[in-house]
């Protein structure tokens, strides 16, 4: 039999899996240049999956000897990997961006400078989807005042439905008058005061349709309220699928709260849910209060999800934003470190948002604080993005256990991520990080990256070549400037080489590295017996291709619990 009809066997193989026609329990991939990301055995030829799980890995011939009457899928050398575990995900904002019009992608941007054909754009969008309450839309924008936009420019392209614009930070939302009208905003200021600061207004006192940070929390309220719930899981649904379709088998979501977790619940149950979940407790730059209801919250979650599919005990902080020309600060420093020793003292898993050196060294301290208050014990500590360190807090995350979780595909801008051009630091520091002994996780922040995909960012940290975009070049505070973000393309210039990691340290990022930083390491991140049957089939070797070309693999097929979810081999 040729190779093309052996092919054509693997492909039907592989769609009766995805569509129930044969029994994951009798499956066996062999022939395969497959990454186990098992330091152990990190590559071997065959695996056998036995139901959900992975029953052997090995050689073609030791596998094939305990495999029976399985069904068996000759790879032709393909390169499997461990499913991509996606660290740091907003899995609902990303339903909404998906199912909206996206104005920021790899090949373009298209802001508020060109007024006329963004009103276009969305009048356009609009018009193909009447039945829609609201428009959701995602753009790169300004948010530093005068050179933000204001709602009388939605207004033109929409003016019978509210719009809500998120800025591709997620730390800015952009209303039409219809939207603002909606979350009930008027000239009079809002109670909390953290909020009423985010309420970019105009001379008068009336809201010009600019919310920052943690005002975006009243325009999400009131868009949640008026989304039924059939839409929701709806748009989850199809969320996780375009994430299998990167890859992705696995998340942690950077932001949620017990309602959102029952989604992913729902969607467990009826078997729509195709992504693992583990839900954090947080709104962006909302500061945490502890009150009777939020810690009721807490512990309900901790009580009903903690399965494969549906998992919470872990609580998101924001010690700065994202917006401006300085990310603002969240916190005070010792209502933050009160806050950190109070949770841990419960037990809760921690994650903190720091996009500044010092939200760093106070994240540091704080854990180091806990740490002393509350004893040893294993806790997986996170600092999200954690972008510019100082060179004394670089040796303090292996010491203290903490984690840094990063997006490479935010990297590399001319002065990498710096807010102080005069006196920058080096920015995406993995390589120093790694050989000090720190945990090193990477994700995508999807959707503030579109789309989510790990082998860009892969890439991108093995050449840390710097991106640049001419679409959002005149946005002051900028718009990220990373691999394939608002039209970015690559440079021939290279970002502080030195920082660079091995394709193999790119990889383990994301895949046990992830599950690590989940706490799910003991089922996924891995390709070992008894673990979860989460693998992905790619296109190319990223092992072997030449660094620039990373980027380029795509994924063949992607495996979830011993069921193909996405195929076309």
């Amino acid at each position: 039999m040729g190779i093309a009809n052996n092919v054509r066997l693997a492909a039907a193989a592989i769609m009766a899996l995805a569509s129930g026609g044969l029994l994951a329990s009798d499956l066996v991939l062999t022939g395969g240049h497959i990454y186990t990301a098992n330091p152990a055995r990190p590559f071997v030829q065959a695996v056998a999956v036995t139901g959900a799980r992975i029953e052997s890995v090995g050689d073609d011939g030791e596998v094939r000897r305990t495999a029976g009457h399985a069904t068996v899928i000759d790879l032709h050398g393909r390169t499997v990997l461990p499913g991509i575990v996606d660290s740091h995900v907003h899995l609902l904002y990303g339903a909404y961006a998906l199912h909206g019009l996206n104005l920021s992608t790899p090949d373009s941007s298209l802001t508020p400078h060109d007024e006329e054909a963004l009103v276009t754009r969305l009048r356009a969008y609009a018009a193909a989807h009447p039945a829609d309450k609201m428009i959701f839309a995602r753009a790169d924008f300004g948010t530093v005042p005068p050179f933000a936009p204001t709602r009388e420019l939605l207004d033109r392209a929409v003016a019978d439905r509210p719009v809500i614009v998120h800025n591709t930070s997620e730390h800015a939302l952009w209303l039409n008058s219809r939207a603002l009208e909606l979350a009930h905003l008027t000239a009079a200021p809002v109670a909390d005061p953290d909020q009423e600061r985010g309420i970019i207004r105009d001379a008068s006192g009336q809201p010009s349709g600019l919310l920052l940070e943690a005002a975006m929390a009243i325009a999400g309220r009131a868009a949640n309220a008026a989304i039924s719930t059939a839409e929701k899981l709806t748009w989850i649904r199809d969320a996780t699928r375009f994430l299998n379709r990167q890859g992705i088998t696995s998340v942690v979501n950077a932001t949620g709260d017990l309602e959102e977790i029952r989604l992913y619940a729902t969607l467990r149950d009826r078997g729509q849910l195709t992504v693992r979940t583990r839900t954090s407790f947080g709104e962006v730059a909302v500061p945490h209060h502890l009150t009777p209801q939020f810690l009721a919250d807490l512990e309900e979650a901790r009580r009903l999800y903690h399965d494969d599919w549906v998992s919470a005990n872990l609580v998101k902080f924001f010690l700065d934003g994202g917006t401006g020309l300085l990310p603002p600060l969240v916190y005070r420093p010792a209502e933050y470190r009160a806050l950190v020793t109070e949770l841990d003292r419960r037990g809760f898993q921690l994650m903190s948002h720091a996009l500044r050196d010092d939200s760093v060294r106070l994240i540091l301290d704080s854990y180091e604080a806990a740490l002393a208050a509350n004893g040893p014990r294993e806790r997986r500590w996170r600092i999200e993005h954690a972008q510019l360190i100082q060179d004394a807090d670089l040796p303090r995350f292996a010491r203290l256990g903490v984690i840094a979780d990063m997006q490479p595909a935010f990297c590399c801008g001319e002065t990498g991520t710096n807010f102080d051009s005069v006196h920058p630091l080096v920015s995406d520091r993995w390589q120093s990080l790694a050989k000090s002994g720190a945990h090193l996780a990477f994700s995508s922040d999807w959707p503030c990256t579109w789309p989510p995909d790990p082998f860009v960012a892969m890439g991108q940290a093995v050449t840390r070549r710097v991106w640049h975009s001419s679409d959002t070049a005149d946005i002051p505070g900028g718009a990220l400037d990373g691999a394939g973000q608002g039209g970015a393309v690559a440079t021939q210039t290279v970002y502080e080489p030195q920082e660079r990691v091995s394709v193999q340290a790119a990889v383990d990022a994301y895949t046990r590295g992830g599950a690590f930083a989940a706490a799910h390491d003991e089922q996924v991140g891995t390709l070992e017996p008894g673990k979860a049957a989460d693998l992905i089939v790619l296109s190319q070797d990223v092992f072997q291709v030449a660094p620039e070309e990373i980027g380029k693999t795509r994924v063949v097929a992607t495996m979830v619990g011993g069921k193909v979810v996405y195929g076309s081999w």
